[in-house]
């Protein structure tokens, strides 16, 4: 007989859709991945700071440069003989009466020397303001070469129109500011101190001359120029000569040789360079000897290394002068030019570290999710941004202590701050040490895996790219772990 006592039984309760989808982890993962996706925003953030901290950066270095000596080109010596030539102009009157006039007008003729031979030794500093530092340096260079004759015949001229006693040699430099003192000029017997050129001759940036008496119409003569300067970030010297020796060397183990030759010889220690060029005429773009042609011969466009922060200037087409002389303009690819690099550049370390932050918390939020899946610990959304939020905090705190302890340092003290926080935030949702500390050793493997790429420069590509193939792939392997159709079921 039936108990009557006995309670009915009722099906169990179904879970509404609201439920299942609440509880869906394929609804978690495109939360997480969207989440990823948001992230983007305040990395774009952490971004624009460092580029304006960049920005402040150069604007310092450049006040600095400017008070001490910007980047300097060495040019010259170019011998210059005034003279004089005649033409005449027709006109027309009022009464339509054609008229002839005759003008005289000042002009110069020009003579590049036949050898050349620079020797510079630099000794580069840091000079600081505040936090900010830029590579200033001291230099003394000395240029020795020897002129040749002239050729008038050649040219057209008669040596009777040529000012042979008003003579001048005109050297080039960037930045008179950073002369420290006056150069002399020592030709045959004479010695005599350069001046500031003026208007009428403009080869250079800045124009340098020295007046010499050249009575005996012959610029065949030996000479010899000091200069004792400074300037900053790079030297660079604009080879005039037939041919040209140059020599630089100094105290600075990390310096990039660039413009339109490279040195034929170089040694590079850890505490000073030597490198050596020889650079023959075919490739100038000026004559030998030439007249009439007062103006710039060189226009500088970038006295920067390449950087998309900084754009070129327009380089000016080729000129010609109107003489028929055929000077054209030359560019630093005329030129040799060495650049004293910062040892440790912070801010571009910190570009390059950013570009990877959206990998790792991408990779951090799919080893969180791995975890809640295999351990069934729950993880809430809200605990994800905040996660989120930490690994981009990174980047600001890293910015902060690298200008003022250094990058190396401030990576360090910045990940094991970021680590400690994000495993004991782990710890006090799981309430498990084991999946802290395994968390903790995820973190740490991949910040120390962005700082290996950072040091291998030319080859941080390939070894990115088989890193990350390694760690998807060990995702894969964990992946197949899960029984991923339990939760269609549930």
């Amino acid at each position: 007989m039936e108990n009557q006592n006995t309670p009915p039984t009722f099906p169990p309760a179904q879970s509404t859709f609201f439920e299942r989808l609440a509880n869906s982890v394929i609804l978690k993962l495109g939360i997480i991945l969207f989440l990823v996706l948001l992230l983007l925003i305040p990395m774009e953030s952490v971004k624009d700071l460092i580029r304006e901290r960049k920005n402040r950066d150069q604007a310092v270095s450049n006040e600095i440069a400017s008070k001490w000596g910007n980047k300097q080109v060495v040019s010259g010596p170019i011998i210059g003989i005034p003279y004089t030539r005649s033409y005449n102009v027709n006109t027309t009157n009022e009464k339509g009466e054609i008229k002839v006039e005759s003008h005289v007008e000042k002009d110069y003729v020009f003579l590049v020397s036949k050898t050349l031979d620079v020797k510079s030794t630099v000794e580069p500093t840091y000079l600081k303001r505040g936090i900010y530092q830029t590579v200033v340096y001291n230099a003394t260079i000395a240029l020795r070469g020897e002129f040749d004759e002239i050729d008038l015949a050649k040219l057209d001229l008669n040596p009777e129109d040529l000012a042979w006693e008003n003579a001048t040699v005109f050297i080039g430099l960037s930045d008179l500011k950073g002369i420290k003192a006056i150069p002399k000029l020592s030709m045959g017997q004479d010695e005599v101190e350069f001046e500031v050129g003026n208007a009428d001759v403009s080869l250079f940036e800045q124009t340098m001359v020295a007046n010499v008496d050249l009575s005996d119409r012959s610029t065949k003569n030996e000479f010899e120029i000091n200069l004792d300067i400074r300037g900053s970030r790079n030297l660079t010297v604009f080879p005039t000569s037939n041919e040209t020796s140059i020599i630089v060397s100094g105290t600075w183990d990390n310096p990039s040789f660039n413009g339109g030759f490279l040195p034929e010889d170089r040694t590079i220690s850890e505490q000073d360079f030597i490198a050596k060029w020889r650079i023959p005429s075919f490739s100038r773009k000026f004559p030998q000897q030439w007249k009439g042609a007062r103006g710039r011969m060189y226009q500088v466009s970038s006295y920067e290394i390449t950087d998309a922060d900084y754009p070129m200037a327009v380089i000016p087409e080729p000129s010609v002068s109107s003489t028929g002389s055929n000077v054209q303009m030359s560019t630093e690819q005329d030129m040799v030019q060495v650049n004293f690099l910062e040892s440790v550049n912070n801010y571009q370390k910190t570009t390059r570290v950013a570009k990877y932050g959206i990998l790792v918390v991408l990779l951090t939020f799919t080893s969180l999710f791995f975890t809640e899946v295999i351990k069934k610990q729950r993880v809430h959304i809200v605990q994800y941004v905040l996660i989120g939020c930490a690994m981009v905090l990174f980047y600001s705190l890293l910015l902060a202590l690298s200008e003022h302890i250094g990058f190396n340092w401030g990576y360090l003290i910045a990940a094991i701050a970021t680590i400690m926080l994000i495993s004991s935030f782990i710890f006090g949702i799981t309430k498990d040490k084991k999946i802290a500390f395994v968390f903790s050793g995820i973190l740490s493997a991949f910040y120390i895996f962005i700082f290996s790429l950072m040091q291998l420069q030319d080859y941080s590509l390939i070894v990115g790219t088989i890193g990350v193939f390694v760690i998807l792939a060990l995702l894969m392997r964990l992946s197949t772990r899960v029984n991923w159709y339990q939760f269609e079921k549930k």
